[in-house]
């Protein structure tokens, strides 16, 4: 699962093969440069293969027979095949979309549209987000026919109101009515923010912070999707509409 437009910090995934065995020295080497082992593979004509993460994306690594030496980077076939993709998908990436994925679903959401649509998207979403509200807005074909449903992850980023108003959403008696009433209105929302945001709310607006931080970003929206082949992509900002069949789905 090559998540290609997602920059995301690797080390989420935390999982060191050194606790497990002992590393060559050679592919030592490159773990003390900075790169994190995660899993073994196998590997043609006596190579050894290592999936590692590295500045943000998944690298192969190859021992030689001899173990003193690490070729670094893909391996091809005679055919053009790239034989490092596969292990890559399998130790890297789709550990990294899993988890991912899970710590979106353990945010303070508000969900727009059906419960049981069959596509779900996340988004991290300021409420003076102009963006954001443009997204909200192209979405609508898709939430309101039942096909997705929005999971809007409030932060507090853009102005010095906007963490009393996500508060006052996610506070409100009825948050999904609320948020609806406010995206829809547009610039014309009455939105106020909260006076004093109580601490079982900024416990929830600090652990959404705290997750759109440890992904790397720092703008709204920040939508996260899987695609027609499960995998999980990510879009920062508000989408082309040439985008919006890859995101939503077919209409």
């Amino acid at each position: 699962m090559k998540i290609v437009t997602l920059s995301v910090a690797l080390g989420l995934l935390g999982s060191q093969l050194a606790q497990a065995e002992d590393l060559p020295k050679a592919v030592q080497q490159i773990e003390a440069k900075g790169a994190k082992i995660v899993g073994r593979f196998d590997a043609p004509n006596g190579l050894q293969g290592y999936a590692a993460q590295f500045q943000n994306r998944g690298v192969a690594l190859y021992l030689t027979p001899d173990g003193k030496h690490v070729l670094v980077g893909s391996l091809f076939n005679e055919q053009g095949q790239d034989l490092s993709e596969a292990p890559l998908e399998k130790l890297v990436y789709a550990p990294l979309a899993k988890e991912v994925w899970g710590k979106l679903d353990k945010t303070a959401w508000i969900a727009d549209g059906k419960a049981d649509a069959p596509r779900v998207v996340y988004l991290f979403s300021d409420p003076n987000c102009p963006y954001c509200n443009m997204f909200w807005q192209q979405a609508r074909p898709w939430v309101d026919s039942g096909k997705v449903q929005l999971r809007h992850i409030m932060v507090g980023i853009i102005r010095a109101d906007s963490p009393a108003k996500s508060a006052a959403l996610l506070a409100s008696s009825d948050p999904k009515h609320a948020l609806h009433a406010h995206e829809s209105a547009g610039k014309a929302s009455t939105l106020k923010p909260l006076a004093k945001i109580p601490a079982e709310v900024q416990a929830k607006l600090d652990g959404n912070l705290a997750l759109m931080e440890e992904l790397g970003l720092s703008a709204t929206p920040a939508i996260f999707y899987l695609d027609d082949q499960q995998q999980l992509q990510t879009q920062q900002g508000a989408p082309r509409p040439e985008m919006l069949g890859k995101i939503l789905g077919k209409r």
